[in-house]
């Protein structure tokens, strides 16, 4: 008999509705970052990679140039699809963090990407340890906007309003990174997992203003929304690009973003 399926977060959903936006409007994650992770890691030839809540593929792609073998899973049908379209030499599973659909000892590691905040940490971490080879090793990456810039804390603002009970990266604040939170799931005992380590990254992203509106329509407490509360969230971020004086008038937009790069190997 199959082993039943891991439930996924209701608002995790909204991403079935907005993976084309979220193709469109996501940025992709710095090349240093990558590789990065591929030295803690040991991705590169002759090694497999799992890339965990894999969404359209956006850092499935980033992962090519190690080499590795790679494999995806994503739960949301929607996500898979568009995935299949843009990484079609990379197979997609219909998984869950909870129920990896792969074997014991299958992988060298295991990689998270904008991901790991919609797991529930302890059975996550038992099953990621489950399908990894002794002396594999897990990375989590997260790109966050920089919030010193006016516009740019004023967008976080307008999806902040939308939040609901999605779980968040972020500190309520959005001042204050959740490393805590991390490090204290990590350090449970069990999870068999050396402590985290941690490197930061610079990153830009550069878009139309049509762009960065897709950008805010792709976040999950918002794609679920009734098409009407939508298309007025798309209003206050077209307001906010045609008024604020570093964005007022611009073809082109640039938005920075620090990139968090977590990894941990098996104790």
């Amino acid at each position: 008999m199959p082993l039943r399926r891991a439930r996924t977060h209701p608002i995790a959903r909204g991403f079935d509705r907005a993976a084309e936006t979220y193709e469109r409007g996501r940025p992709d994650y710095p090349a240093e970052a990558v590789r990065c992770l591929g030295r803690a890691l040991r991705i590169g030839p002759g090694r497999t990679v799992v890339d965990l809540g894999a969404g359209t593929g956006k850092f499935t792609r980033a992962l090519a140039p190690l080499g590795a073998a790679r494999i995806a899973v994503e739960p949301m049908a929607g996500m898979r699809r568009v995935f299949e379209r843009t990484v079609p030499d990379v197979p997609v599973l219909d998984g869950t963090a909870e129920r990896i659909p792969l074997p014991r000892g299958f992988a060298d590691a295991v990689v998270c990407a904008q991901a790991f905040h919609w797991f529930r940490p302890r059975p996550a971490l038992r099953e990621i340890r489950r399908v990894l080879r002794p002396g594999g090793g897990l990375g989590l990456v997260w790109n966050t906007r920089d919030e010193s810039v006016g516009w740019s804390r004023r967008l976080s603002e307008i999806v902040a309003a939308e939040r609901g009970g999605a779980p968040v990266w972020r500190e309520a604040t959005g001042r204050r990174y959740r490393r805590v939170v991390l490090a204290r799931a990590f350090s449970e005992k069990g999870t068999g997992f050396r402590p985290l380590e941690h490197r930061a990254f610079r990153h830009f992203q550069e878009g139309t203003p049509s762009m960065f509106v897709e950008r805010t329509l792709s976040v999950s407490t918002i794609a679920v929304l009734p098409a009407a509360e939508r298309r007025a969230v798309s209003e206050k971020v077209r307001r906010l690009l045609a008024t604020d004086p570093v964005t007022r008038g611009r073809r082109t937009i640039r938005l920075a973003y620090r990139t968090d790069v977590y990894f941990s190997r098996l104790r």
